[in-house]
């Protein structure tokens, strides 16, 4: 009952925002709009005109996680939230400009944007409020294996409100004296070993506990697994990275249709930037570097210059350590602050040597570094190499290569186009988010040196 009224009060209080968010919509269409039409609407046609807001804006929130209230941080909700009215209002700008046929005036929907904006910040404070107000912190606890510094971790992200660790424990401890799970509404199992992990599992599903998984390789593979019937046995069929025809087929003609459009939409930017790189130091504007795609297939990957001509010198390959790194030029921590140095990129998904969606190419020494360490690195290249893809999401340019791993499978594990489409907008919400390019750390070559507490062996 206590979660019923959790998931039931969850899901009013984001209704709330939905319908608050497109009020100013339906008041800037009603008084500015619906009559200006080239054909004005019947009453169920101006209602249809704010529904479609209403889904629109929906879907966005979802796909920006700008209604997750229990996990983000007010600032967080606020950005999505905002960047999710945008996307619906230009949507309906669009549709409006085909009704109207002719350039509407795009300032009542600018307000209606701004308004918006100021709803979002007092719901989010609002809706922060009430829910850790009405929700204490669940009496939380660790388990890990090798896996260290999850406690850390919630700390960063501001999640001491939702989880109020008690303790951190060894999965050993823990299997020895389950009893030290009694009281507890949520455990952590970070890296902790299949066979430990399925007797906490089935303990805390019989005591009603949450569990939040950290995945291993095998866990991330396995979930591509096909549920079938053999042998009067139910069985599970896993296989590696292929997926019918008609999505390759489907999927490379969105990216021929998509980085086409977008190299004619960014020339501008792309010429800007051109010319800027040249000004600079007079040196070359593009660089190309040996990256990886699939089946460790190796082409040259195509990019702005945002390092000195010569950034490795040495010859001794390396990441960018972010901001720190004097390496780049001031042109260069521009672009690559708003990513505009990824655009000459498109041409190689012209070309087909990446796709828009997939694993993020690495250079072949660097992952040949990685694969020392970590053999099954290597499955990342069961797919093409993409400009964007889960780990270029939900990770970070510092991001372990295990975890940059189990993200990339994550991903070859279900490929469905929808979920591309998914990626694809997702991506625009880490555009202007710094962490997203946070470096690793000075004098590191790669990002393996802090993995070593994070590693996992399957």
């Amino acid at each position: 009952m206590k979660k019923f009224f959790h998931d039931i009060s969850l899901r009013a209080v984001k209704l709330v925002n939905i319908v608050m968010m497109t009020f100013p919509f339906a008041l800037s269409w009603y008084l500015f709009y619906a009559d200006r039409i080239d054909e004005p609407f019947y009453q169920k046609g101006n209602w249809l005109m704010v529904v479609l807001f209403l889904l629109i804006y929906a879907t966005y929130s979802r796909i920006y996680d700008a209604l997750r209230v229990s996990l983000s941080r007010v600032s967080e909700l606020v950005y999505s939230q905002c960047l999710a009215a945008l996307i619906s209002d230009g949507i309906a700008y669009v549709v409006t400009w085909l009704l109207t046929k002719h350039l509407p005036n795009p300032i009542p929907l600018l307000i209606a944007l701004v308004i918006q904006c100021l709803i979002s910040i007092v719901w989010s404070y609002l809706a922060h409020k009430w829910y850790y107000f009405t929700f204490p912190a669940k009496k939380s606890l660790v388990v890990y294996d090798n896996r260290l510094g999850m406690e850390q971790l919630i700390k960063e992200y501001g999640l001491q409100k939702k989880f109020d660790i008690r303790a951190t424990v060894s999965s050993a401890e823990c299997i020895s004296d389950l009893g030290i799970l009694e009281g507890i509404d949520a455990v952590f199992l970070s890296g902790v070993r299949s066979a430990d992990r399925n007797v906490i599992l089935k303990y805390c599903i019989e005591n009603d506990i949450h569990v939040y998984v950290v995945p291993r390789v095998g866990d991330v593979i396995m979930s591509s697994a096909k549920q079938m019937h053999m042998l009067h046995l139910p069985m599970l069929r896993v296989e590696r990275y292929s997926p019918n025809p008609e999505f390759l087929i489907i999927k490379r003609l969105s990216d021929i249709v998509l980085s086409s459009v977008a190299i004619i939409l960014l020339s501008p930017i792309m010429a800007v930037t051109a010319i800027a790189i040249k000004l600079t130091d007079r040196g070359p504007v593009f660089y190309k570097q040996c990256r990886l795609t699939k089946d460790g297939k190796k082409f040259n990957v195509l990019k702005f210059r945002s390092m000195r001509v010569d950034a490795e010198k040495d010859g001794a390959p390396r990441l960018s350590s972010g901001d720190n790194d004097d390496r780049i030029t001031p042109v260069g921590k521009i672009i690559r602050k708003c990513r505009i140095d990824e655009l000459p990129q498109l041409f190689n998904i012209l070309g087909g040597s990446m796709s828009i969606v997939g694993p993020r190419p690495e250079r072949p020494e660097i992952a040949e570094q990685y694969e020392k360490e970590m053999p099954e690195f290597r499955l990342r290249l069961q797919a093409k190499a993409g400009l964007t893809g889960y780990a270029q999401i939900y990770g970070k340019y510092n991001t372990t290569p295990y975890d940059k791993l189990q993200m990339d499978l994550m991903y070859i594990a279900k490929p469905s186009f929808v979920e591309d489409l998914r990626l694809m907008f997702a991506t625009i919400k880490i555009l202007f988010m710094p962490d997203s390019t946070e470096g690793v750390a000075q004098g590191q070559t790669t990002a393996m040196a802090d993995s070593s507490d994070r590693s996992q062996k399957d």
